[in-house]
């Protein structure tokens, strides 16, 4: 019996999603706002609230293996996670910017809270 566990596979291996949600969850959170496909933005929204969640923590190892970038690493725990430490969730909102002109695939602007 095949489960879904939770995530969308996106077309791709699960090597080469883990490498594009780290590079984006990166840019989202030294940038605070990133432009993707609403696919990816759904995906992208989930793995950043996790960040932000396991810096709130103290949960380094965590935030490590996700973010690789050490400025964006010291700004999720000296910036990002005193910012949102009486936030219980949802840090990062999906905003629909309408259809892509070249394949018509829908857009969203993904931002911090």
């Amino acid at each position: 019996m095949i489960k879904n566990l939770g995530t969308s596979k996106l077309s791709m291996t699960g090597s080469h999603r883990r490498a594009m949600f780290s590079n984006m969850a990166t840019s989202l959170l030294l940038h605070e706002k990133v432009q993707t496909t609403l696919p990816k933005a759904k995906e992208l929204v989930r793995v950043a609230d996790h960040v932000i969640t396991d810096a709130k923590n103290g949960r380094h190892v965590e935030v490590r293996r996700i973010i690789k970038d050490k400025a964006v690493y010291h700004k999720i725990f000296d910036v990002l996670a005193p910012r949102y430490k009486e936030r219980p969730g949802g840090f990062a909102r999906i905003l629909k910017l309408g259809q892509r002109k070249g394949d018509a695939a829908q857009i969203a602007l993904v931002k911090l809270v």
